[in-house]
């Protein structure tokens, strides 16, 4: 593998920088016991006790993460069963079709899909709310699902299953005891990956968020609008530590997926 130049690895540092620096200046002030982010006056945990005081945040954090699970969980499954199928389906343009139409929603603008599913709930009468945003997430979380599980499938010899199918394995059986245990890490790689975007989400939630419901990230943007306050910085700060453990879980299932031979290797 070829080292990075000096110039390389000073450039990546001054980008990963600029990325980073407003965050943790953002987590450092949320520790200040003074009001604002003009001057640093001393050590608190003042405003994440505020956090954890205020019921009608709690209430709204227990609502994000249901989604988030939820809308994890459901997409999960269905794209693990959607990955499944389009790479056993025998037609390859068909195939190919099908892998562009998902790509396209994972690369489509937020903003496009969240008023896309306004006009589409408005239009069947379906009331803004938790289930409006349940099913935005499940629909926006299932693309990524499929890109993540279709590397494992690609990668599973067909003689795998030709075995099981030779030792009078059912279908079912083959689904559960050789397919699934195989792209086992890219399940969970997928499984985090679309429970961070759910967490993270605002521009979908923005448009199908009604009265009497909201999400962190919808709720961060409207105390913000009233007026930045350190209770927004611990907030914040809190989010970023929930989702660089997401992101941590995922590269470590990934890391898995990448070291394992296989499913162990066949057994005879």
């Amino acid at each position: 593998m070829a080292k990075l130049s000096k110039l390389a690895k000073i450039y990546l540092v001054l980008v990963f920088a600029i990325l980073y620096a407003p965050i943790f200046y953002l987590i450092f002030y949320s520790f200040n016991s003074g009001g604002t982010m003009s001057s640093f006056e001393g050590f608190t945990w003042e405003h994440y006790g505020a956090v954890f005081n205020d019921t009608r945040l709690l209430i709204i954090l227990m609502n994000t993460v249901i989604i988030a699970l939820l809308s994890s969980l459901i997409s999960t499954a269905v794209g693990v069963l959607g990955a499944i199928g389009i790479v056993f389906l025998r037609n390859r343009k068909t195939r190919k079709t099908v892998l562009s139409l998902n790509t396209i929603l994972i690369v489509s603008p937020d903003v496009i899909i969240g008023a896309s599913f306004l006009i589409l709930f408005t239009m069947i009468g379906v009331k803004l709310g938790f289930a409006s945003v349940l099913i935005s997430h499940i629909a926006f979380s299932i693309p990524i699902v499929v890109i993540m599980v279709l590397p494992k499938l690609q990668e599973m010899s067909s003689s795998l299953i030709d075995a099981a199918t030779d030792l009078g394995a059912s279908k079912r059986d083959i689904l559960t005891r050789v397919i699934i245990p195989y792209i086992k890490p890219g399940i969970f790689a997928g499984f985090f990956l679309a429970l961070t975007y759910s967490l993270d989400d605002f521009a979908v939630t923005f448009f199908v968020t009604g009265n009497g419901f909201s999400t962190l990230s919808i709720e961060i943007y409207s105390m913000a609008r009233a007026g930045i306050t350190l209770t927004i910085n611990a907030l914040s700060a809190l989010i970023f530590v929930v989702t660089l453990g997401l992101v941590l879980g995922y590269y470590f299932f990934n890391q898995r997926a990448g070291q394992s031979p296989g499913t162990g290797g066949a057994k005879t």
